[in-house]
């Protein structure tokens, strides 16, 4: 056996189809098209929601709500979240790019404190927003709140 020698597997291997190459082939004429209609001229191609001319899905389901462009999405970050970090870490200082370190947020993220739970620790706390109740938490055990 030589390069020269080797064949594919017989059956294994299928001849194109030469589409539109005169009627003698078998595939001249309308080239598998059909007559007439949107398919069969050239650069055919439908709409991505086409649906055969019944009213499309986008215009059959009303339109409902409104995305409100100047919403604030914050990471909630509670009290009782808090002193489970303050006890295995061992900190008592956080700031945004710590709890990026610790995995509570992505860096892009902004940092909301919530006041579930309680503290027992004295923390220094510095994060884009904070609730009432947290900040009065925080500070009565002596601990800093400041606002990014």
């Amino acid at each position: 056996m030589e390069l020269g020698n080797l064949r594919p597997a017989p059956g294994s291997v299928k001849t194109r189809k030469r589409i539109g190459r005169g009627p003698g082939s078998g595939l001249g004429g309308t080239s598998t098209r059909g007559h007439k209609g949107d398919k069969s001229r050239s650069g055919a191609r439908l709409k991505r929601n086409f649906e055969g001319g019944q009213t499309p899905m986008q215009r059959r389901l009303p339109k409902r709500g409104f995305k409100n462009i100047n919403r604030v999405d914050y990471v909630a970050l509670n009290l009782d979240r808090l002193q489970q970090l303050a006890e295995q870490t061992g900190q008592t200082t956080f700031d945004v790019p710590t709890l990026v370190a610790l995995g509570v947020a992505r860096n892009s993220d902004k940092i909301k404190v919530l006041g579930r739970g309680s503290l027992s620790v004295k923390v220094d706390v510095t994060v884009h927003a904070i609730s009432a109740t947290a900040k009065s938490a925080i500070e009565a055990l002596g601990g800093t709140v400041q606002i990014v």
